[in-house]
């Protein structure tokens, strides 16, 4: 099922997310999540996103591997994440959020994390990643802590990007996907 993608200004998007627990309907939110993420033309999706204050985020970074060949047959689910490192040197690169539709800014994040999660299956897994993963794992956590990219951008910037922040969360700005507005 397609669920509604919370755009900026839902409460749920500055709120940090909660721990979970493995329940029966959990892996078909999951599976939702992947079906929205696809229908959206996205490469990660964090459940407050979709309106739940859940500590957990997909990726599917198989679409990229051209560009990006370390996103080959990069499809993760990341429950109650926690990052454990990042490394000082950093990476600038424009990004964008299905939550902020039309925006996007220069975001400066650490080249590589180290981050332990559970998997769809709740089996614990520590991994580090690097280059565009390690920036599609950093921007899904950021949703996890309640935070979005234009917090990450520099004052300036952030004055340019207010006027459609504003337009965003006063609904006067809409989407090509399932959304859902305040």
């Amino acid at each position: 099922m397609i669920l509604p993608i919370y755009l900026y200004g839902q409460p749920v998007l500055r709120k940090q997310a909660e721990e979970i627990e493995q329940t029966p309907e959990l892996k078909q939110f999951i599976a939702d999540m992947y079906e929205t993420l696809t229908q959206a033309e996205g490469c990660g999706l964090a459940a407050p996103q979709v309106g739940k204050p859940w500590r957990l985020f997909v990726v599917d970074g198989t679409e990229l591997a051209e560009d990006y060949p370390e996103c080959k047959d990069f499809k993760r689910t990341f429950i109650n994440p926690e990052l454990l490192e990042t490394s000082e040197e950093t990476c600038t690169y424009s990004e964008g959020c299905l939550s902020l539709p039309g925006i996007s800014e220069n975001v400066i994040r650490p080249k590589s994390i180290v981050i332990r999660y559970l998997d769809e299956n709740f089996e614990e897994h520590e991994e580090e990643f690097t280059g565009f993963q390690a920036r599609i794992i950093q921007h899904e956590y950021d949703h996890l802590e309640g935070h979005v990219f234009t917090d990450r951008i520099s004052p300036i910037r952030k004055t340019f990007a207010r006027n459609k922040l504003t337009a965003i969360a006063k609904g006067k700005v809409g989407a090509r996907y399932k959304y859902k507005r305040q």
